[in-house]
């Protein structure tokens, strides 16, 4: 077992330093721009593919780091840059760890590089589970899938929907077994019958994609069933009989990525803090810097405690998801906790630039914006306090 230590070592620093340049250069200067066009910024995922960020072997070198911290690291410093556009960049990974949670080595091999494509072909993925009747209830997901694999439906909310190289969809295919009824299904590109309904015009995070994908009579390989039709047989036989309490397939895949979620709520929040701190430090208010003043530095005190606080949730979940496992749901306490951390820290950084940060001149409303999205998306607030209580009661809380 790896040893948990908060000292980064030197692979570490080095990937931390080389993005965060990436997004002082390129993120950051963009980062107004396609927020006001509300449009997927492709030259800016090019540029990321082009140095090595965007792609496969990233997140295959970041994900094999032992101690977990490589891969959150590296997204606190995408989305200070914006979260926007660091969405963009890292949606398909939603996808990717769709296909590596549920899939055989086989499947990974051949689905996973189709998610990136190459720096001269940028291909994004899309992984859809999310329906209209259907966002914290996974477990009653309307779209249907029968073996000969057909899927019907619409799923909603879904990044990268509709653009996507690869669609990874979650279906029912047992309803009366609700989520461990289900199965994840890999959707080739340019598959008959599916196809983007509405883009959602969003609060925040505008860079990103987001939309609807409907779903008719699409038809797929037998090969495109994750994991296999044996397996799932073996698997449906097992719940019917009761003798099998396994995870849904979307919720495996959202209790792995929650710390990578709490890492992205992170980086916004760090982000609004650093600039109301400079901006509290020149700001002059009643003869002298509005730091000065208790009612703003008490503010700002609060504001980087409540950071490192979630950081530190954050790593530790990052290193327990690679070493032992979670004892009482820490990726949810890690999520829980960062989200709604970054929505009081971008709102206080508002707070201290006074009207100027209610304007879109200064960045700090954009970063508001983009912070409300964590308390919602890949498990609600609430849902992840239920997922705590249950951990920490052993009691099925409802």
């Amino acid at each position: 077992m790896t040893e948990f230590s908060l000292a980064l070592n030197d692979d570490q620093l080095q990937i931390k330093d080389w993005i965060h340049q990436f997004a002082v250069d390129t993120i950051r200067p963009a980062a107004h721009e396609w927020d006001e066009k509300e449009e997927f910024p492709w030259p800016i995922v090019q540029e990321a593919a082009k140095i090595g960020l965007y792609g496969l072997d990233f997140i295959m070198n970041a994900m094999a780091d032992p101690t977990g911290l490589t891969i959150v690291v590296a997204i606190e410093e995408m989305f200070w840059g914006d979260a926007g556009i660091g969405m963009a960049i890292m949606g398909s990974g939603l996808a990717a760890a769709g296909i590596a949670g549920n899939g055989t080595p086989e499947q990974m091999m051949e689905w996973v590089p189709q998610c990136y494509g190459t720096a001269d072909d940028v291909k994004v993925g899309a992984f859809c589970v999310s329906e209209p009747d259907a966002g914290s209830d996974v477990s009653n997901l309307r779209t249907r899938a029968v073996y000969d694999e057909v899927l019907n439906g619409t799923k909603a909310w879904i990044t990268n929907g509709g653009i996507a190289n690869v669609h990874v969809v979650v279906a029912a295919v047992d309803p009366e077994l609700k989520g461990r009824g289900q199965a994840s299904f890999v959707v080739p590109p340019n598959t008959k019958g599916l196809s983007q309904g509405q883009k959602y015009m969003k609060h925040g995070i505008r860079a990103s994609h987001t939309a609807e994908v409907v779903l008719e009579d699409v038809r797929i390989p037998g090969r495109c069933l994750l994991g296999g039709k044996e397996k799932l047989d073996a698997k449906l036989a097992r719940y019917r009989e009761g003798t099998s309490s396994g995870k849904q397939p979307a919720m495996a895949t959202f209790e792995a990525t929650r710390p990578a979620v709490g890492a992205q709520a992170l980086g916004v929040a760090r982000a609004a803090y650093e600039y109301a701190l400079d901006y509290a430090k020149e700001r002059k208010a009643f003869g002298k810097p509005i730091i000065m003043h208790q009612a703003i530095a008490f503010k700002l005190a609060n504001m980087i405690t409540q950071i490192d606080a979630a950081r530190l949730l954050i790593w530790r979940a990052s290193w327990l998801a690679k070493n032992g496992g979670y004892k009482n749901a820490e990726g949810s306490q890690s999520k829980y906790f960062a989200s709604e951390m970054s929505v009081k820290v971008t709102e206080d950084a508002i707070q201290i630039l006074g009207g100027y940060g209610y304007t879109r001149e200064y960045p700090v409303e954009r970063w508001h914006r983009d912070a409300k999205i964590h308390t919602i998306f890949e498990g609600t607030s609430e849902i992840q306090q239920l997922v705590i209580a249950r951990a920490i009661s052993g009691l099925r809380v409802e």
